[in-house]
């Protein structure tokens, strides 16, 4: 039997949809409140999930222990837990259109999207294997009759807390590195989300992972997710969300003296110089806005323009977005699709409301899309507004979703002052032919991660991090193993004597 949501092409085997947590290794009914499932691009429920309990957190945590200690995951040689990683990453590749149906469904994105997500989560399970086998530690230089080692290890059970607008890639980025180190890992899925998360679980099972190294906990930030930072026995945790839950969760850990890596959220600047090609600047800016319907922490919301080139280059970029294709994630032609909720867009539409009073113009969008057969879904069009400063409301804080305001400028100290004139520091996008003009301004913004004429291209193997209030911490790149392991230091003696001090010394 498949699940299928009415309205909408988009069908899953029920098997994907059970209700069941992933407990310690162990499939069982949860025993936490009732968590629907809508697809957004129709409003339906598609499947129900009775989420974990706190006392889920102390089972997972135990069962990771164990099996960290029983299977001897922690001492495997690094070739033995990478080909358990690669045959991960090869089950996540084989299933790229089953866990695209799925999370289509969970979020309506495209299919385009979800299935390029696993695709990625299969390529960082790759990657972090091959990482793993070619990890090295350090002899460091000798200051004295002694060799001196730098060496890692594992830190036990480690919490991986993801969003849900990008679930598989975020589990992967996440859980792939911690297994790679040795640990156990208990994830705790966005409740929006939780489907892709633990057919995740699934792959892994199948694929060889000793059995509780894994465990998925769906359920409420505020108890599930709480109890798993605050957990005496968790040895770290990596969370992808709000930056308010961020700076809570950054306070429990800091209580229990223990790293956290924190990626939150942004309000990146685009900029294009007057010399930028304009082609080309219109279809990375829309795409680096409206893309994943704004649902995305390093969308480029706020976009910069020489007043040289403003009216043309704002005229192209209104034009571009009202064409942009608005409609379900499995029809080819989408481009923007439904927001996650319904309630979230209307978070979304309230923002832009109150921006519109506070002064701005709307140059597009800023309601539903009139199309019927759109109207129980929970779209946006997408917006473009213009005609506030920097200092405006919509320009400081994160709307997370299709909405772009278009500032203008002319001295490159200004604008390099006003795009770095918030509290993110995530991303930004840099559009303009003159090399030397673009690497100036990469330098001078304080951003974890600056594109150059292109935007939203990812790589596993280079790292991801925010400055400010997008976060502390880095993930991916070849060190991202190591974020989820201890650094030890080992001496050992060359000399064969005693220590000179504890030696008794003739009286003279």
């Amino acid at each position: 039997m498949n699940v299928r949501s009415e309205g909408t092409g988009v069908a899953v085997p029920e098997a994907d949809t059970p209700d069941e947590i992933f407990v310690g290794g162990r499939w069982t009914r949860g025993r936490g409140t009732l968590i629907e499932s809508v697809n957004p691009a129709d409003g339906k429920v598609f499947a129900q999930l009775h989420g974990a309990v706190v006392d889920d957190v102390d089972l997972a945590v135990d069962a990771g222990l164990r099996a960290a200690a029983g299977s001897g995951w922690a001492t495997w040689l690094p070739h033995e837990r990478a080909a358990v990683l690669h045959r991960i990453g090869n089950a996540l590749e084989a299933n790229v259109d089953r866990i695209g149906a799925l999370q289509t469904l969970d979020t309506g994105k495209t299919l385009t999207e979800t299935r390029a997500l696993a695709r990625s989560a299969a390529g960082t399970f790759r990657f972090m294997a091959a990482a793993l086998e070619t990890m090295e530690g350090a002899m460091t230089p000798a200051r004295g009759n002694f060799l001196t080692l730098a060496t890692y290890e594992p830190m036990g059970v480690v919490g991986a807390i993801t969003p849900w607008n990008s679930p598989i890639a975020s589990d992967a980025q996440k859980i792939a590195p911690a297994l790679a180190a040795g640990n156990a890992v208990v994830s705790k899925p966005p409740v929006w989300a939780p489907w892709v998360t633990l057919l995740l679980a699934r792959l892994c099972e199948d694929a060889g992972l000793p059995t509780g190294l894994l465990s998925v906990l769906p359920g409420p930030g505020r108890t599930v997710g709480e109890a798993l930072v605050a957990h005496p026995q968790v040895s770290k945790v990596s969370f992808t969300g709000g930056t308010t839950t961020g700076r809570h969760l950054a306070h429990v850990a800091a209580d229990k003296l223990m790293p956290i890596t924190l990626e939150l959220g942004g309000k990146s600047p685009t900029i294009v110089f007057s010399d930028a090609d304009l082609d080309q600047a219109v279809a990375g800016v829309l795409f680096g806005v409206f893309s994943s319907s704004g649902q995305s922490c390093i969308a480029g919301s706020r976009i910069f323009v020489h007043s040289s080139i403003h009216d043309e280059f704002v005229d192209r970029l209104v034009a571009g977005a009202r064409q942009l294709h608005v409609g379900p994630g499995d029809d080819p032609r989408t481009q923007v699709g439904p927001m996650v909720t319904h309630s979230h867009r209307d978070g979304v539409a309230a923002m832009v409301d109150a921006a519109v009073e506070q002064g701005a113009q709307v140059l597009c969008g800023a309601g539903i899309p009139d199309d019927p057969a759109l109207q129980s879904g929970a779209y946006y069009l997408p917006t473009v507004l213009t005609g506030v400063d920097n200092a405006a409301t919509i320009c400081q804080e994160e709307v997370f979703g299709p909405v772009a305001v278009v500032l203008s400028f002319d001295d490159e100290d200004d604008l390099v002052a006003q795009a770095n004139d918030t509290v993110f520091g995530l991303a930004c996008g840099i559009w303009t032919r003159d090399f030397v003009k673009g690497w100036r301004a990469a330098q001078a913004i304080r951003a974890g991660t600056v594109w150059m004429n292109t935007y939203k291209q990812f790589s596993i193997s280079t790292p991801f991090s925010g400055l400010k209030d997008s976060g502390i911490g880095t993930e991916k790149g070849r060190d991202g193993i190591r974020s989820y392991m201890n650094q030890k230091s080992i001496y050992v003696d060359l000399s064969g004597h005693a220590l000179p001090w504890a030696t008794p010394q003739e009286e003279s």
